[in-house]
């Protein structure tokens, strides 16, 4: 498949393949919403969404979310873009898409969260609901759900190149001590895995809405307790884990690795996108550099 065939997508070409497949949604309204990291996003009507891949591995995802999805959503307390179809692939587009839920609000890349303990306590409901054990088919992800040690190389490589001396000490003295900590000795449980400031949407200052489950899979849920730092303002982290209640010392101490490393992440990207780079988002730097300031904050 074509790296960028999403980029190939216009609305001309959308309503053809709605036509074809889904003829009763053809006539509603179409506009394109984002371009997302694996997907193109198109808003359909009032209540609908198009996702359309735009990487190699993108159709795979959507087939992912589109047979577990369905399966979790209705257990989770916020708005989740549930895969409604699955469209396959026609002579008109080689590649499978789907039609899912809108999930209104704004991304939190784009818009605050001003009210801390309320969107504390939402994404803590959120993950309680979403962090229970998996059965055994849940699928793995190699950079999810992992022991750090897996994931390692990337920050060691991260550290002096993205950030200033001072603070890639700070954050290494941070990351050393995490992946120190004793490793996850329960189940298997259900993860998000991929929960920064785009993958999720704000209104009326706290969270509205959670996005993009194409990392979803089972492991250690310290990798979405990262989010305590990387979604939540200064200061809202204790009440998070308060709320969310069943994290111990040796998990909190995980999550601010896996919150170091999604910030270089983001910090990377936003780099990218300042260059003009291809894959690189402007928003996306502010996002890393705030979400390691909350977490070197807590812990020092």
């Amino acid at each position: 498949m074509s790296a960028v065939a999403g980029e190939d997508m216009d609305e001309r070409l959308l309503r053809t393949l709605l036509g074809e497949q889904h003829p009763d949604l053809a006539d509603l309204p179409v506009r394109a919403a984002a371009r997302g990291w694996d997907n193109q996003l198109w808003r359909l009507g009032d209540t609908l969404a198009v996702r359309v891949p735009c990487t190699e591995r993108a159709p795979d995802l959507l087939r992912k979310e589109y047979r577990w999805v369905p399966e979790l959503a209705p257990r989770l307390p916020l708005p989740v873009p549930v895969p409604l179809r699955l469209s396959e692939p026609s002579a008109s587009f080689p590649h499978p898409w789907a039609v899912t839920a809108w999930v209104g609000g704004e991304p939190a890349d784009r818009a605050a969260v001003t009210r801390g303990d309320h969107a504390a306590e939402a994404l803590a409901g959120f993950l309680r609901a979403l962090h229970r054990p998996a059965p055994e088919e849940a699928p793995d992800n190699p950079e999810r759900g992992v022991g750090l040690t897996v994931v390692a190389d990337g920050v060691e490589q991260g550290l002096p190149v993205l950030l200033p001396p001072a603070v890639a000490s700070a954050a290494r003295a941070v990351w050393d001590d995490a992946v120190s900590a004793p490793a996850w000795a329960g189940p298997r449980t259900w993860l998000h895995g991929d929960l920064h400031p785009a993958n999720v949407t704000v209104a009326g200052g706290t969270l509205a809405g959670v996005l993009d489950f194409g990392e979803l899979c089972a492991g250690d849920p310290a990798t979405d307790l990262a989010a305590a730092w990387t979604l939540l303002p200064a200061g809202a982290s204790g009440r998070f884990f308060q709320a969310y209640g069943c994290a111990d010392d040796a998990t909190i101490r995980r999550a601010r690795g896996w919150a170091v490393r999604t910030a270089l992440g983001l910090i990377g990207i936003g780099r990218a996108g300042d260059q003009g780079l291809p894959g690189g988002k402007p928003t996306w730097g502010p996002a890393g550099r705030s979400a390691l300031d909350r977490v070197l904050a807590d812990a020092g």
